[in-house]
């Protein structure tokens, strides 16, 4: 079967072993598609691996490091100079395995499904199998003071995979690791917000979607597994900061005004108590970095204001968890989630 209408663009930065690893199980499991590497201007020879050994794959070369958010937007444009004939984007990670006929169920669904405007497959574990991989899992959620979590994980804990979630579901966020996204939807909310730079951008887009009155699903009978952490691991600081900068800006940017002041109230007492335990177990870098986050996220107000006033924020969506996923998991001990 060939669709012409995909583009599977894998963003690389300094990926190369990643490359090597799995760029050929997407080759041979993506006839589907055209396949594209965006380079983040990687420093190490990523660049030179692809033209030495897939000489005829299409290539993006980026001239500077733009982030996941700006090294996609900035990929994607270059992609439409190219071609306009794609009606279909696949933002893959370069550290994922997809699997034979990972493509069709998504693409199968998003042409029946006029609505629907994004959907992810089911995301397990590279390193086990069995279990649900942390970016993504079996789609996203977000509680009712702005914390995301997964179906198959809820913070750091993951399920196996027992055939739990085998239903398409309506959900909040797709996760940017292997995000099927109308090309039109894209580019109608203006694509990732460069300002994330790295983490939680997938999820103000998918938000931002659906404010425009789009839905987003998870299709279970499309699988990949993730290795995760591929740029940045969970021990590092800067993770940390991105972490805690961006779900503060992701809340500003798009929660409705009678909600927006008390959530984000909440969500900053929460944080300094969260800062203070990751000091204690990851050291005093990690604290510092989420008391930088909090500084850098009050010099974003004006701009993500101007932001908020183009979005127009909608008071309630499907796929919002209407309880504390932070109650649930720490005081009740929930470590699997209680659909609603």
């Amino acid at each position: 079967m060939s669709i012409p209408s995909i583009a599977v663009a894998i963003l690389n930065y300094n990926g190369k072993e990643f490359l090597q690893k799995f760029l050929p199980t997407v080759l041979q499991n993506s006839p589907q598609a055209t396949i594209y590497i965006i380079d983040n201007a990687s420093t190490d020879d990523s660049v030179l691996f692809l033209q030495q050994h897939y000489p005829t794959l299409r290539l993006v070369v980026l001239t500077q490091n733009y982030g996941f958010a700006g090294g996609y937007n900035k990929g994607l444009e270059a992609i439409e100079q190219i071609t306009t004939q794609h009606a279909y984007y696949v933002l893959l990670n370069s550290d994922v395995e997809v699997t034979p006929n990972w493509l069709a169920p998504m693409y199968d669904y998003l042409q029946t499904n006029a609505h629907v405007a994004a959907c992810q497959p089911k995301i397990l574990d590279y390193t086990n199998k069995n279990y649900f991989e942390y970016a993504g899992a079996a789609g996203g959620y977000m509680d009712n003071l702005g914390y995301v979590f997964c179906r198959g994980r809820i913070f750091e804990t993951l399920e196996q995979d027992t055939g739990q979630y085998q239903q398409v579901k309506e959900i909040f966020w797709a996760s940017g690791a292997a995000l099927f996204i109308r090309k039109n939807a894209y580019w109608e909310v203006d694509g990732l917000d460069a300002d994330f730079f790295a983490h939680m951008e997938e999820i103000d887009l998918c938000w931002r979607l659906r404010n425009k009155g789009h839905s987003l699903v998870y299709i279970p009978t499309a699988t990949v597994y993730h290795v995760g952490g591929g740029t940045l691991n969970k021990q590092s600081p800067f993770k940390t900061y991105l972490n805690f900068r961006n779900n503060l800006v992701l809340l500003h940017k798009n929660l409705p005004k009678n909600q927006l002041i008390y959530k984000l109230f909440f969500r900053m007492l929460l944080d300094g108590l969260a800062a203070l335990k990751m000091g204690k177990d990851k050291g005093w870098r990690h604290f510092i970095a989420v008391f930088k986050a909090h500084i850098d996220f009050y010099k974003t107000i004006p701009s993500t204001n101007k932001k908020r006033k183009a979005i127009q924020p909608k008071t309630s969506h499907k796929g919002w968890y209407t309880s504390s996923i932070l109650w649930k998991y720490y005081i009740e001990k929930k470590t699997i989630l209680e659909e609603q």
